[in-house]
């Protein structure tokens, strides 16, 4: 056995294949291994440079440690006081569902401290976090076989009973033996991956409280949220309820067989003198502003309403909860490109609709009483009621209450502290309004002439949005600029305005270019930047080292001609189509990188400080961190102040935290 390891404890690598007539994608792992036919039916293990094992486990359950001869039994006890030996670390690929499949067949805790993910190790690269896709983009000799989709789908799902098959639901290794040897040969493959990418990048630093972020993250997934399934199930029916509706409708109106083809109402249309390409969302927006005719409006309408697809989240709760009705799983760590940010998975709370709803609770009533009739004469559009209400279907249990707390503006502050522009800091200081101080700064007007409501804010608002990271008109035009009826030449004067009123934030965009380029060009050297971020260029890409720590990666960064101008290119993840590819950066997306981080970093500083608190996070969602907390307990404020403690690597920077209390969630 080779040690080859920083700290010569020895590394167990370990993949498994399971059985589950739960899916996967749809429930999360935690819901999966609930279901009482699962088990672990390969497992592939190898300690450190050692030939990879596989063992056959299926049959009668794992729970039993049951194997299929007498060497495998023998080994998989072995393997066994392995996982549970904290002198060993344990390397899996996308981890938690290794540990909560051992942990639900063994019925013991397998603390997330005693494992390193490859998938985190890929993405704190900027490598794609599946297995193929990194080894792919590492250009490995030995990758992910492709034959694997189909053997999972075969072995490791529920099969459809024919004639043919003898009525089985479930395809066992007699039943294909030479699909099964591949099985077994995919399985051990996976373990030599995930070898090959750990050798690659065992050694990429991370902080200690880095670390200690990314096993608090597993404990939040693990405690779950609950669901208010009662809710989740009445949107469902109430949704398909009025849809049926709908549908009937529109086929009176224009005598449709299918009104919700896309074909034949755009036959429809044409027949009463509309001819269009598209019924997207924008389309039907602009026929419905120019359309007199009261049927053809109706039509149009309708078909926004049985356009608006409001119920996807909550099945994504009622497939995703457990016995115990809480969802796990929500949160993916690392899951936002190289910033490091949280993503969601299953419900993906960090993309849910906003509500802007009176009386919220007594709406949640009635959609929970299955009152199709009272929503139906109370609002115009109910799709848009049972939108509004997704976020309250996660809940609070019995005796509890949610703590809400989440950072003020901290991007605008992030950017404003760290490129040294001192009236911006200043503003944060006092009343905090930096939408008026903007436009008041821009335009050389006082401060007290811009009000709330007025076009003078709205315009500070946009550019406060669009312009912090090199954006122009473009951007203007994307956070609404010319529906505010402006020309590009109103907008091209306050692109200006804005950077000649804040000039320290465009030179951090180009000092920030410069020290990229100067790192690539003269490998092993650093470069810093004012704010404490330092840029170099190792063997593999060009790291950004932040003042918390934590280093961003730019793999295979180079210079090379892009429209006529030299600019930094790397090799990432399209974002739209998930392809490795060549992408460019620039000064302002290399601050936009360094700010979103560190504010990032602010608030992991802040789980890790509450969960020190005691408080029982239950799940984050961009800059707002969610607890569940008795009703009779400390309030959100005491979490505020907590966010809005001092960090010692962002000495001076101004952290302001706001909050609420709540029974469900929703936005205050």
């Amino acid at each position: 056995m080779t040690i080859l390891w920083r700290d010569n404890r020895p590394r167990l690598f370990i993949d498994l294949e399971t059985f589950s007539s739960e899916d996967l994608p749809k429930t999360g792992v935690h819901k999966y291994t609930e279901a009482e036919d699962f088990e672990i039916i390969l497992l592939a293990y190898a300690f450190d440079d050692d030939p990879v094992e596989v063992l056959e486990t299926y049959g009668n359950g794992w729970h039993g440690l049951h194997a299929q001869n007498d060497r495998a039994r023998k080994y998989l006890n072995f393997i066994v006081r392995t996982l549970t030996n904290p002198d060993v670390v344990k390397v899996a690929h996308n981890a938690a569902f290794e540990r909560a499949c051992l942990s639900r067949a063994l019925c013991v805790d397998l603390p997330p401290e005693q494992w390193e993910d490859t998938a985190i190790l890929a993405a704190m690269n900027g490598l794609p976090m599946s297995l193929e896709g990194a080894g792919a983009a590492l250009q490995l000799e030995l990758q992910k076989m492709k034959e694997g989709a189909a053997l999972i789908r075969y072995f490791c799902k529920p099969c459809k009973p024919t004639i043919s098959n003898g009525g089985r639901t479930r395809n066992q290794p007699e039943h294909a033996p030479d699909k099964w040897a591949t099985f077994r040969e995919y399985c051990g493959r996976d373990v030599e991956t995930e070898r090959e990418i750990y050798k690659r990048l065992h050694r990429f630093p991370v902080p200690d409280w880095e670390r200690r972020v990314q096993y608090l993250d597993a404990r939040i997934n693990e405690r779950g949220v609950l669901v208010d399934l009662e809710l989740a199930e009445a949107a469902v029916y109430i949704d398909n309820a009025t849809r049926d509706m709908h549908t009937d409708e529109m086929r009176r109106l224009t005598g449709l067989d299918n009104p919700n083809s896309v074909a034949q109402l755009k036959d429809w249309l044409a027949a009463v003198g509309i001819t269009v390409d598209s019924l997207n969302k924008a389309t039907v927006s602009e026929l419905l502003q120019t359309v007199k005719d009261p049927t053809i409006r109706r039509v149009l309408q309708l078909r926004q309403l049985m356009g608006k697809t409001s119920t996807k989240k909550y099945q994504a709760m009622i497939d995703g909860a457990c016995k115990d009705q809480r969802i796990r799983g929500i949160l993916q760590y690392y899951g936002a490109g190289r910033t490091g940010r949280w993503a969601g998975r299953l419900l993906q709370v960090q993309n849910l609709p906003q509500n802007h709803l009176d009386d919220i609770a007594d709406v949640r009533d009635l959609v929970r009483a299955r009152d199709v009739e009272t929503l139906g004469m109370a609002f115009d559009s109910v799709p848009d009621v049972l939108s509004q209400l997704i976020r309250t279907g996660l809940i609070a249990k019995p005796g509890h209450t949610f703590l809400v707390a989440d950072y003020s503006a901290i991007e605008a502050r992030v950017v404003a502290y760290l490129a040294g522009e001192k009236w911006r800091m200043d503003v944060f200081a006092g009343d905090g309004k930096i939408y008026e101080a903007s436009y008041a700064m821009a335009f050389g007007v006082p401060v007290e002439t811009v009000k709330k409501g007025s076009p003078e804010r709205q315009k500070g608002k946009i550019m406060e949005l669009a312009l912090g990271y090199g954006g122009g008109v473009a951007a203007l035009k994307a956070f609404g600029a010319d529906k505010m009826g402006l020309t590009e030449d109103e907008m091209q004067q306050l692109v200006d305005s804005w950077r000649r009123a804040s000039p320290c934030i465009p030179r951090f965009w180009r000092d920030a270019e410069t020290a990229a380029k100067r790192a690539i060009e003269n490998p092993g050297r650093t470069f810093a930047l004012p704010c404490g971020a330092k840029y170099r260029r190792d063997a593999d890409a060009l790291r950004c080292r932040l003042p918390s720590g934590r280093v961003l990666s730019y793999w295979g960064a180079h210079i090379a001609d892009h429209k006529g101008r030299p600019s930094v290119i790397f090799w990432g993840q399209n974002q739209t189509t998930r392809k490795w590819e060549k992408v460019e950066t620039w000064g302002g997306k290399l601050v936009e990188n360094i700010v979103q981080a560190y504010a990032r970093d602010c608030l992991a500083v802040a789980l890790l400080r509450l969960d020190a608190a005691g408080f029982k996070i239950v799940f984050s969602v961009h800059d707002e961190i969610i607890a569940e907390e008795p009703t009779d307990g400390r309030g959100w404020q005491a979490m505020a102040d907590i966010m809005g403690e001092p960090i010692e690597w962002a000495p001076g920077l101004l952290l302001r935290g706001d909050g609420y209390e709540t029974p469900f969630y929703m936005k205050d």
